[in-house]
């Protein structure tokens, strides 16, 4: 049996699986037990005693930890749920295509290997709060540059670095997460602009929330992607509290779920060729030729999409098996 620590259950879809499979979630238990003696004393017309005991026993069972390995169980018993976990640790895999034909989208699937969460909101907070760190200890003297320190990437030689007054952000302006970063600069050159430049790629590249990323092979090549949707069971706590709980270095994730989308091998530039004879627009030729320019985006990696040769995953359940003890003995105090 395999002792699970659940990240995330999307309770709604497991229900609905579950109910197709095995017509419905068991949720409550009851137990009514009944015992009746009568006891006769004289003639019937005169006496008679009844004594009569009941008992009744009822729980209400959250199935919670439960439900989730339940529909597991019921998904390889029939066939339907497949670990692919061993094929995409195979890099061999990925470039032959043949992942794609053993696990088409919409497959079910289980996949265990290596990955780490992101969230573009925490992120920008963390640099928000380093900002506000660095102000802080600047207006008590501390000065970051009487070290000397690397330029960060993109910065020239001749960029001033000295002290700046805190950026005024308009009240208005909390629709994007860079908005929160002041002005700074800090230690090893970092400062507001770049924090905030970096920000803005994190929030297009992976759309603000809790993402799930997937590194099956050593090359990094290949990722797996699942976005955890907030207000499923378990997923109920802040970016913040899931971080400073699981960290930001890679570990060993269980991810199951059904496969989304592949991404595009043909990531080409579109013609964007709409507009037919006479100046009308072709409703379906414009559809087309804008997914296929965000196909283009996605393929170099610009927005939230799958990006060849890995896939997105619909995730049912995260989770990541406890250990047991060495040899499976028992621990014991003395």
């Amino acid at each position: 049996m395999i002792l699970r620590e659940f990240l995330y259950v999307d309770t709604d879809k497991v229900r609905a699986m579950l109910a197709q499979l095995a017509g419905g979630v068991a949720e409550e238990e009851r137990e009514t037990s009944r015992q009746e003696k009568r006891n006769t004393v004289g003639p019937r017309s005169f006496a008679q005693h009844l004594q009569v005991t009941g008992e009744e026993r009822y729980t209400q069972k959250s199935l919670g930890d439960a439900i989730f390995p339940t529909l597991e169980d019921e998904l390889e018993s029939q066939g339907l749920l497949r670990d692919i976990s061993e094929e995409v640790s195979d890099n061999s895999e990925w470039i032959s295509g043949n992942l794609r034909r053993i696990a088409p989208p919409g497959s079910l699937v289980r996949v265990t290997a290596m990955g780490s969460l992101f969230d573009a909101r925490y992120a920008a907070s963390v640099f928000a709060g380093f900002a506000s760190v660095a102000i802080g200890l600047q207006g008590l003297g501390v000065d970051f540059n009487a070290a000397a320190a690397p330029t960060p990437p993109g910065k020239g030689k001749g960029k001033q670095s000295g002290p700046r007054p805190p950026k005024q952000v308009p009240a208005d302006s909390g629709r994007c997460l860079e908005d929160a970063i002041a002005d700074f600069t800090g230690p090893s050159g970092a400062d507001g602009e770049s924090l905030r430049a970096i920000t803005r790629i994190a929030r297009g590249v992976f759309a603000p929330g809790l993402h799930l990323n997937l590194f099956p092979v050593d090359s990094g090549d290949a990722l797996i992607g699942a976005r955890l949707q907030e207000g499923r069971q378990y997923l109920d706590s802040e970016a913040d509290i899931l971080f400073a709980r699981y960290g930001m270095e890679r570990q060993e994730w269980t991810l199951v779920g059904s496969i989304g989308s592949y991404g595009p091998e043909d990531t080409s530039m579109p013609d964007l060729d709409f507009v037919r004879p006479g100046g009308a627009v072709d409703r379906g030729t414009f559809a087309e030729g804008i997914n296929a320019l965000m196909k283009h985006l996605g393929g170099i990696g610009f927005v939230d999409l799958p990006q060849h040769p890995g896939f997105s995953v619909i995730p049912f359940a995260v989770y990541r098996a406890i250990p047991r003890n060495p040899g499976g003995l028992a621990l014991h105090e003395g």
